[in-house]
């Protein structure tokens, strides 16, 4: 490779394209290589990210929000590029972008077999899975779509957990989270095709973070699913009053009125969680909530939820959200703080 040439990255923006991830995108890679060399006094860096943006055609348009979009590029002149981004996009946590773009998305297709790296960020995983590029391989996305890929897509193997999913051993396509994660995709494309001591600097001058912990500590484990199984909606209602009975379990399959293992089958297809995970995870939400604004326990709020196997439900609270209750709260905690007024000085 040569070490002077830029580096070619196209990044797709469609009217669904999240103003702040794309522009962000853009001011990140491309300031690789000079911004910090400019604020330390540094010689530049020989090698650079040249970033484009490439849209259906080149006629101007609004994305998120109305932010003006000016393509520098359209797919339909298949562009080449060593890497191809595919950025956030607002969609309903529903929508599976069915029948729009196929010029665009063919030429994604096409980038791939002809040796582009493909990235995406967020719910950019959405229109990445509808390519068909991820069929029967690793991926994440924001968690909010996890019901959206189980349903839509069920060949992708969606992974909630991590900031970064890599679909391949070789890395030719990469995923990335939640909302702010295309942080963490800059960061590693920059790491990856510039140097790791250069995604440190721009890291340093952006006050990037790596999201280490994942995923899992900001989602929503309870979450409405749409579906007309009118049984199963009854015991979400009863459960959701609930679950804190020790017995609840039991209890939610009598006010079913059917067989046990007919309501545990029809919830987990109506819901795509078991009956007992869907407790377990109303109950690790209220654990959340009361760490996130009570000075209590960890041990009170077990004992409030039903647990008198301490040791069980930490493990169960680590399993699902990947960090102890110790380390959630200083996480969260301070989101609380910082709304309280501060008090004055003595």
């Amino acid at each position: 490779m040569d070490k002077t040439a830029p580096v070619e990255a196209l990044i797709i923006a469609v009217p669904e394209t999240a103003g702040s991830a794309l522009y962000g995108m853009i001011d990140v890679l491309s300031s690789a290589g000079s911004l910090w060399q400019q604020l330390a006094g540094a010689e530049p860096q020989r090698q650079s990210i040249h970033v484009r943006i490439v849209s259906p055609s080149k006629t101007p348009f609004t994305c998120g929000h109305r932010i003006p979009v000016q393509p520098d590029l359209s797919a339909v002149d298949d562009p080449r590029a060593d890497i191809v981004i595919l950025p956030e996009l607002w969609l309903a946590p529903d929508d599976d972008m069915e029948g729009r773009y196929p010029s665009l998305l063919a030429w994604v297709r096409e980038r791939y077999r002809d040796g582009s790296t493909i990235y995406s960020a967020c719910s950019g995983s959405v229109m990445l899975a509808a390519t068909g590029l991820l069929d029967n391989r690793d991926a994440t996305s924001h968690w909010g779509y996890a019901d959206l890929f189980r349903t839509r897509f069920p060949k992708v193997r969606f992974r909630p957990e991590p900031a970064l999913v890599f679909a391949d051993p070789a890395g030719r396509i990469v995923t990335a989270g939640g909302t702010t994660s295309w942080h963490d995709l800059a960061l590693h494309i920059i790491a990856r095709h510039m140097s790791p001591g250069e995604a440190l600097r721009i890291a340093k001058v952006y006050l990037l973070k790596w999201h280490s912990e994942g995923q899992l500590p900001y989602a929503a484990l309870v979450r409405p699913q749409p579906h007309a199984d009118s049984v199963v909606r009854v015991c979400e209602q009863w459960l959701a009053k609930h679950y804190r009975d020790a017995e609840a379990v039991a209890k939610v399959v009598t006010i079913a009125g059917i067989p046990e293992r007919s309501v545990k089958r029809r919830f987990k297809v109506a819901t795509g969680t078991t009956l007992i995970g869907y407790v377990q995870n109303l109950r690790v939400e209220e654990a959340k909530r009361r760490l996130e604004s009570e000075d209590v326990s960890f041990e009170t709020i077990a004992a409030d939820l039903g647990y008198e196997n301490l040791p069980f439900f930490r493990k169960l609270f680590k399993r699902s959200i990947g960090l102890t209750p110790g380390q959630y709260r200083k996480m969260f905690r301070p989101f609380i703080s910082a709304s309280e007024p501060a008090l004055p000085s003595p």
